[in-house]
């Protein structure tokens, strides 16, 4: 992989979010990772003098499914960048009466009822096993509240994400089934890049755009992409601008307190670490 600019904040834009405003010194990068391309190219800038890279999840045009996304390639090349925090967007449907569509949800927990992608760097030669107990950094979910306190939005703090293969949306079984468990939204994306993240010593956060009510509820249509697109649309110009008030305050928070999280993690004796597993995670491993 050819030298890049290092960058410290790593942005995931999600559906409606294919760019980030407001960036100098703009590199936009194809980089290739032991785990393939990934999504699209990443788009390198400074915000206040913060080193930033940008990835659109779907690929810019929403080109790729969820269950087609290339997490591992994603989240290997914000790690290879030296990121230290990623803030993900994704739109979500809600699965209570208290997050209408509009409203923006910072996310503590996850439900992960993912069916066909992988969600680990390790296996194959090595392996290691993480703590994940408290997936979403609370310090990174409540800066990015106080960032966005006069924003015309509704942001509410927590709630537990149940994430699905997609991408068809839920049945309405399977959504009434999510709300008794106590889950508070529902989307395709954002379990498996926590999941990564942690894996790769990053700090991550989620905001959680409310496109819907999923189908539970009696006095709403049942979800549909022209819904998804028209509110993803009609809040596009806050969460651009959360995201970029939340930058300077992310960064002020410091390097990730997992950066370290594989020294402790690796059960595998470094002897028997096959070459091929040290060359597809060595940027796991570095400073």
């Amino acid at each position: 992989m050819p030298a890049l600019s290092p960058a410290r904040i790593g942005i995931i834009g999600g559906s409606g979010v294919y760019g980030l405003e407001g960036l100098n010194d703009i590199q936009s990068v194809a980089i290739d990772t032991p785990w393939g391309a990934p999504s699209d190219e990443l788009l390198l800038g400074t915000l206040d003098g913060i080193p930033v890279a940008f990835l659109p999840r779907h690929g810019r045009g929403h080109r790729v499914t969820p269950s087609e996304v290339p997490y591992h390639a994603n989240i290997y090349a914000l790690r290879s960048l030296g990121v230290q925090r990623v803030l993900s967007v994704s739109a979500v449907g809600s699965l209570c009466h208290e997050y209408a569509p509009g409203d923006f949800v910072m996310v503590d927990q996850f439900i992960d009822r993912t069916l066909r992608r992988g969600a680990t760097f390790f296996g194959d030669g090595i392996v290691a096993h993480v703590p994940l107990a408290d997936p979403v950094c609370a310090e990174m979910a409540a800066a990015v509240m106080r960032s966005g306190s006069d924003l015309p939005v509704k942001i509410f703090s927590g709630g537990a994400y149940v994430c699905i293969e997609g991408p068809q949306f839920s049945t309405r079984a399977e959504s009434e089934l999510y709300r008794s468990w106590g889950a508070k939204i529902v989307g395709m994306t954002n379990a498996t890049e926590a999941r990564l993240a942690r894996e790769a010593g990053m700090s991550f956060a989620c905001i959680a755009m409310v496109t819907d009510f999923d189908c539970w509820h009696p006095e709403h249509d049942d979800v549909d992409v022209a819904a998804v697109v028209a509110t993803a649309k009609q809040n596009a110009s806050a969460v651009r601008e959360l995201v970029t008030r939340s930058i300077p305050v992310l960064d002020a928070l410091g390097p990730s307190p997992w950066r370290g999280v594989l020294d402790s993690a690796v059960m595998t004796a470094h002897d028997c670490i096959t070459t091929a597993a040290i060359e597809r995670t060595a940027a796991l491993f570095s400073d």
